[in-house]
């Protein structure tokens, strides 16, 4: 009885099938709105989380700095997902505010928020970590982190955060863990995983969710400038159990976090890493050393 309850539920659910559905979405947002940060091109995790949010049933604003309008290709997906777009600085309070008067007036107020904004400075001229630019690591830390508390800062002084929304913020292991070419975006992520959680109490009073997202090293235009970021994404590859989380596995995940399926999930940091964050060393990199020193 048990065998033919199997083959007949692979009956109904065959890999073609399943695949179709993806491709239509599941209305997991539908009437919900919402801003999403950070979308710069087509590698871009933001970018993939809008087209994912879209399929989903979302409406959206779509933000970036001002210096994105000359880097990036933004319009382009505005007009793929029928989304809006606001250029607003995330380190700037005044632009925040005014994009959150913005957004309340269009969308009527929003259900959800994604951060993906990241810079570091020191990283992108190969600072050595024990001698920072200190200017240069105090805008790090702005852009990086700083920006999420402003964002939800603004959101809920100016009214736009619906309650029973949710927010999520795009971390990465080298907050928890060190990774040397990292350098000071680890601090930053850090910060960000803490300010995650500082608020994830406070906005529960209104049933508003807070969540980060730790994702596999990813290929985009912010990952490529780390230098040596193509070994240490090979390495995550082969130490982890699933090999790394690609950036469409990522705005799956990050849309479940959005939905009400994940009503009671707040102030986690959640690893989407294809298990990385749980591995010591791997089969394959003891081969790979045993090769090398053989």
């Amino acid at each position: 009885m048990r065998k033919s309850s199997a083959y007949f539920v692979t009956f109904l659910f065959e890999p073609t099938q399943i695949q179709n559905s993806h491709m239509s979405g599941h209305g997991l947002l539908k009437g919900k709105k919402g801003i999403i940060f950070g979308a710069l091109n087509e590698q871009s995790l933001a970018w993939k989380i809008a087209e994912a949010a879209h399929r989903e049933g979302a409406e959206f604003m779509l933000s970036n700095a001002p210096v994105s309008q000359r880097l990036g290709k933004l319009e382009g997906l505005a007009e793929k997902t029928n989304a809006s777009i606001y250029y607003a600085d995330a380190t700037h309070d005044e632009d925040l505010h005014n994009l959150m008067d913005a957004a309340k007036e269009k969308l009527g107020g929003i259900d959800f928020m994604v951060h993906s904004i990241g810079m570091g400075l020191n990283v992108r001229k190969d600072r050595a970590y024990e001698d920072l630019n200190y200017n240069w690591y105090k805008k790090t830390l702005d852009i990086s982190a700083m920006s999420l508390h402003r964002c939800v800062h603004h959101a809920l002084k100016t009214g736009t955060m619906n309650d029973g929304g949710s927010i999520v913020g795009l971390s990465y292991i080298g907050a928890q863990r060190t990774f040397t070419k990292y350098s000071e975006m680890g601090d930053a992520k850090a910060l960000l995983e803490s300010i995650v959680r500082s608020f994830a109490y406070r906005l529960g009073k209104n049933g508003i969710r807070i969540n980060a997202i730790s994702q596999s090293p990813t290929k985009t235009t912010a990952g490529a400038g780390i230098k040596g970021f193509d070994s240490l994404y090979e390495y995550a590859d082969r130490m982890s159990p699933l090999g790394n989380a690609d950036a469409e596995s990522c705005a799956d995940y990050t849309i479940s976090i959005l939905s009400d399926l994940s009503r009671s999930v707040t102030g986690q940091t959640l690893f989407h890493d294809g298990g990385f964050n749980n591995m010591g060393i791997s089969d394959e990199l003891i081969a790979d050393l045993n090769e090398a020193y053989s």
